[in-house]
């Protein structure tokens, strides 16, 4: 009897930023799992997650995310020595399909050249050009041939402006419902002792960011409001609270440590590396850096207060180009700011001020904190159900060809799902 024929597929994937690095790792599970006398085979760009979830890496390409003009000029010769190597593979003939994940100013280059060999291309967690970048919209509609959207303001954004579009959700609710916590960290890092004490510490959570530039400009303004909140005297010195410093890889965790200084060793500060979600379970609060990890914190409703740095080019061009009124995702789903937020630019001062204050009132004031609770509770209820990577990897089967044995491809989740 004669064996079945393997039809292979082929998917090649881009992707810069270490968040995007997780959600592609998290679909490439889903293709492969869905494989039986057919096949899904990725490669490309992307980064350990990837690599790990059976991803055939051509080049680590989370090592090179930058942000901003001034950070992207140096490396721009090499990011086009990475574009050629991805048309060599386009040339070849072995691609049925260019999957992008965010990371928009290399990624149109990785679509156009795609296009030129008539390789179909998907953007799965597109770029937020809703807020910013709306000039670049007949960019997406020229090379991108679908987009799968993660977000409801993302759908009407491209539907009403005649792009191809299916909402999935956001993959990052994927993670968090099926993360395994560490049990012990968990009970260590609570704010409940396991006999049930109420006097033990509480945790601040702290979240300096995924990036280089991100942990250096901003861990510092984190430090100096812990050193504020520790050193009040008298009944606002808050003595039952620990901060837990969560770094994305270990060179951040060391450099932030080498940022205390000898006065700094009283501070009940910990470090940790790859214990996110932990931290943000446990916590009461969080102070952080502006990115997609806010979604994780509505979803496990741990109250934050938001800063992101910036310098004062990108701050000018941010001012006429952003169209939204808010750099945080659950406030763009809330319409309103449940997690208050804070852009420095210049004078740091202000946002140690702004940090400094919002935390306390979340340590200190429970009205204020149990209202932030409530308002997670609903954002979850409303826009944080998982399964967007198995709808997401669904769609994408249905594109090749292949047949998928789990999930409907075009199942959607959310109030506003088109």
């Amino acid at each position: 009897m004669a064996k079945a024929t393997v039809v292979t597929k082929t998917l090649f994937f881009s992707v810069g930023e270490p968040s995007g690095d997780q959600h592609a790792a998290r679909l490439i599970a889903e293709l492969r799992s869905r494989s039986s006398s057919e096949k899904v085979d990725c490669r490309g760009f992307g980064g350990p997650e990837m690599q790990a979830a059976g991803c055939s890496l051509d080049l680590d390409l989370t090592q090179h995310a930058v942000v901003g003009l001034v950070e992207v000029l140096p490396k721009l010769r090499e990011f086009f020595r990475f574009a050629d190597q991805a048309e060599q593979t386009f040339a070849s003939g072995c691609v049925d399909g260019v999957v992008l994940v965010d990371f928009p100013g290399f990624n149109w280059h990785i679509a156009k050249r795609a296009k030129k060999y008539g390789i179909p291309v998907y953007y799965y967690c597109p770029p937020q050009l809703w807020a910013w970048g709306a000039w670049r919209v007949k960019k997406m509609r020229r090379s991108v041939d679908h987009v799968l959207t993660v977000l409801p303001i993302e759908t009407s954004f491209f539907g009403e402006r005649g792009i191809p579009v299916s909402f999935v959700g956001h993959p990052f609710f994927d993670a968090v419902a099926e993360k395994k916590l560490d049990a012990e960290l968990m009970r260590r890092l609570s704010a409940e002792s396991p006999e049930g004490d109420a006097a033990a510490p509480r945790t601040v959570a702290v979240l300096p960011g995924s990036r280089d530039h991100e942990v250096k400009n901003n861990f510092p303004i984190m430090l100096e409001t812990i050193r504020r909140l520790q050193n009040q005297g008298g009944d606002q010195q808050d003595t039952d609270v620990r901060y837990a410093v969560a770094a994305y890889r270990d060179r951040h965790c060391l450099w932030c440590r080498d940022q205390l200084t000898e006065q700094d060793r009283s501070l009940p500060i910990d470090f940790y590396v790859d214990r996110t979600s932990e931290i943000i379970e446990a916590a009461h609060c969080a102070m952080m850096v502006s990115g997609s990890v806010s979604l994780e914190l509505m979803a496990r409703g741990t109250p934050a207060a938001v800063i992101y740095r910036v310098g004062r080019i990108l701050h000018a061009v941010g001012k006429r180009v952003l169209r939204v009124d808010s750099v945080t995702l659950p406030n763009l789903m809330a319409d309103r700011k449940v997690f208050p937020e804070f852009v420095s630019v210049g004078d740091p001062e202000p946002a140690i001020d702004f940090l400094f204050e919002t935390t306390a009132a979340m340590l200190r004031d429970q009205f204020y904190y149990r209202r932030v609770r409530m308002d997670l509770e609903k954002l979850r209820e409303q826009y944080g159900l998982p399964g967007a990577s198995g709808r997401a990897a669904g769609w994408l089967c249905e594109q090749l060809g292949v047949s998928s044995q789990n999930l409907a491809a075009g199942q959607t989740i959310g109030r506003n799902a088109a």
